[in-house]
């Protein structure tokens, strides 16, 4: 029996893609990596190698154990995830738990139940999560050396009692805004303003790039006050009317980390949340110090990552009849990426030690996250190299580094900003502003 209708032909087709789509979204995602088994994927993390120059030596007792515990908690708990989400550009809610376990939200703070680490330790900490997934290493960056520092460098003793130990605990989290729309490099020019009327504060305007923005339950809002004209810090609960913050959609680095762009429409802030110590864009200089050091150990424990698995990729991974690892030229490249991390280690441990003796400038910071920022991307790009083809999956580490380190390279002041600032403490001269218009306009 034949059958004319062009309707059954439809509705069959319908029932062939609908068992069709059922099947392969129903189906375990393959794994690629295991499926045509080429090399050991990231997922299980190779152990490190990258210490050629036994920096350990050069830690205390309890640094080392800060470097060993969150090194585990890394490989355990993010190593097996971490494509996932960042495929997804989601956040791993599911390893909070895990990362406050290891206490070390609020590192350098003392007292109101944070744990009190030294410059160095909370940077190790630092580099050992970004070794294995940089974006849950942005994420503590951005709630623990930027939004709980602020409120212990510039918060009252209340503030203090009131927010940290919470903070501490990652029972809640903190984003800081600073930068806006059109304010980036030139974050000194906000235009987000702040009005004092009755029993605090109205703020008005725009922030961008604000990470953990989108879930935080703690923002630490800068804006300028309608009357000094200064900038002054604010902490704003996530449920204030006239508060909203939207995810920034389409990054191809730290795709794990939510960045939102915040709008402020008239939100009122109580006269018992404005930070006392921020009177000036100064005073915010204060924490950037701290935080530039840690964001110039991210680049460092990215690139221990990548080393690590460039190191065991080429003893497995075999053309020719041989592993990769006997030709020549990938030794060299190897090779090259080691002393780089090693050059790297030493730049970031040398910073930390001028810091916690009171002689480190800002020069001496920017120039460590400039340059160590730079031979990381020059890393991951051999590291690249190296892996080939696979080299562009994010199942073997390097592609997904390759991208984070794109932010990171721009973020906390740009290559070029950092620069300037150390130009700028070594020769005198500041070089941030061109001409004006009107004496361009005579050559």
């Amino acid at each position: 029996m034949t059958i004319h209708s062009s309707k059954y032909q439809v509705a069959t087709d319908e029932v062939d893609k609908s068992t069709y789509r059922s099947s392969y979204f129903n189906s375990p995602p393959l794994d690629v990596s295991l499926s045509f088994p080429q090399a050991t994927p990231a997922s299980i993390f190779p152990p490190c190698a990258s210490d050629y120059y036994q920096f350990d030596d050069l830690l205390t007792p309890e640094e080392r154990a800060v470097r060993i515990k969150v090194r585990e908690c890394a490989e355990k708990e993010l190593a097996p995830i971490m494509t996932k989400y960042w495929e997804k550009a989601e956040f791993p809610f599911e390893v909070v738990p895990k990362l406050s376990a290891l206490h070390i939200a609020g590192a350098t703070i003392k007292g109101y139940g944070c744990p009190g680490l030294s410059i160095t330790g909370s940077a190790v900490a630092t580099a050992e999560l970004a070794r294995v997934d940089a974006s849950c290493s942005t994420f503590i960056l951005v709630h623990s050396s930027l939004a709980m520092l602020n409120i212990a460098l510039c918060g009252s003793e209340d503030q203090k009692q009131r927010y940290l130990p919470s903070l501490a605990q990652l029972k809640t989290i903190a984003c800081w805004a600073l930068t806006e729309p059109e304010y980036g490099s030139d974050a000194s020019s906000l235009k987000t303003t702040a009005t004092k009327v009755e029993g605090g504060w109205l703020l008005g305007g725009q922030k961008r790039w604000i990470g953990n923005s989108t879930f935080a339950d703690v923002l630490v809002i800068f804006a300028r006050n309608a009357t000094t004209n200064q900038i002054n810090g604010f902490i704003v609960k996530k449920d204030a009317p006239g508060l909203r913050a939207t995810k920034i959609e389409n990054k191809i680095g730290l795709r794990m980390v939510q960045n939102g762009d915040i709008l402020l429409n008239k939100v009122f802030v109580p006269d018992e949340d404005r930070l006392p110590g921020v009177n000036s864009f100064q005073d915010t200089n204060k924490v950037l110090a701290v935080s530039r050091i840690m964001v110039a150990w991210q680049p460092i424990g990215i690139s221990m990552g990548v080393y690590d698995m460039c190191h065991r990729y080429l003893k497995e991974r075999k053309q020719f009849g041989a592993p990769l690892g006997a030709f020549q030229i990938n030794q060299q490249k190897l090779v090259h990426m080691l002393g780089n991390v090693q050059a790297m280690i030493l730049v970031g441990w040398r910073l930390c030690k001028l810091y916690e003796s009171g002689k480190m400038t800002p020069g001496h910071a920017s120039l460590g996250k400039s340059w160590i920022t730079l031979k990381a991307r020059e890393t991951a790009a051999v590291g690249r190299e190296l892996l080939g083809g696979n080299g562009i999956l994010a199942d073997f580490l390097v592609a997904k580094a390759f991208c984070d380190l794109e932010p990171i390279y721009t973020y906390e002041g740009t290559y070029d900003i950092n620069s300037l600032v150390t130009g700028r403490e070594i020769t005198g001269l500041a070089s941030f502003k061109p001409p004006a218009l009107s004496n361009r306009s005579r050559l």
